[in-house]
């Protein structure tokens, strides 16, 4: 199997924008390059044929040691996804880079299904973290709208649609808001990620926020 992490350069202003203004830009960045190394260390750990960095920028000092790295397609993200499943090489499971409580045992566990034709993992914002085909097709996901609460829902349909045995993975919550990552970091306890969440003093910040927006109502 070809287990791929699909990511972005973690550059200030330009990932997890909508953990602003409540942290800083280079804040917000720094959460991301944490996730996104500890979901690497996560890979790392996993028997398979072939581990990819599918990479949005430069890996710079990241270490991609056991990865090979490869650039992103360009256009939409379904077609950017869809990319990475066309060139038929098989089985191949992709994950996000958002997601660090993922476990080793989770994706071990799709890499030991000898039954599944396909394997999802839903999002608590209703997109997707993980999506895995027996028999890679880009057209399973070409077309389906990204980004939005019926996300999962709309890629979950066209797998079965299709007829795919389709075996759901742990719902898990993706980093995109300052609540998240409280969340995710009480899931990952002890972990690099909850460590900087801690260092960074975003359980405290994400309480002042709720108290203001409570005194405002």
């Amino acid at each position: 199997m070809r287990l791929i992490v699909i990511a972005k350069e973690c550059l200030p202003g330009r990932v997890k924008t909508r953990l602003t203004p409540m942290l800083s830009p280079h804040e917000a960045a720094l959460l991301a390059s944490v996730s996104l190394e500890q979901t690497l260390r996560t890979v790392r750990a996993v028997e398979v044929d072939e581990r990819v960095l599918l990479l949005d920028g430069d890996p710079g000092g990241l270490d991609t040691s056991g990865f090979r790295v490869a650039a992103q397609a360009g256009g939409r993200l379904d077609e950017r996804i869809a990319a990475a499943f066309d060139d038929r090489f098989s089985p191949v499971l992709l994950i996000g880079m958002d997601t660090p409580q993922v476990t080793r045992g989770m994706l071990q566990a799709v890499v030991d299904d000898d039954v599944s034709d396909a394997w999802f993992g839903p999002a608590t914002d209703g997109g997707f973290w993980a999506l895995g085909l027996r028999s890679a097709r880009g057209d399973l996901v070409r077309g389906v709208p990204m980004s939005q609460s019926d996300t999962g829902d709309a890629q979950l349909r066209r797998l079965r649609r299709a007829g795919l045995q389709t075996r759901l993975l742990p719902v898990l919550t993706d980093v995109d808001r300052i609540e998240d990552a409280v969340s995710v970091a009480a899931a990952a306890a002890g972990t690099p990620f909850a460590a900087a969440v801690g260092s960074l003093g975003v359980s405290t910040r994400s309480r002042t926020a709720a108290l203001a927006g409570s005194a405002r109502r």
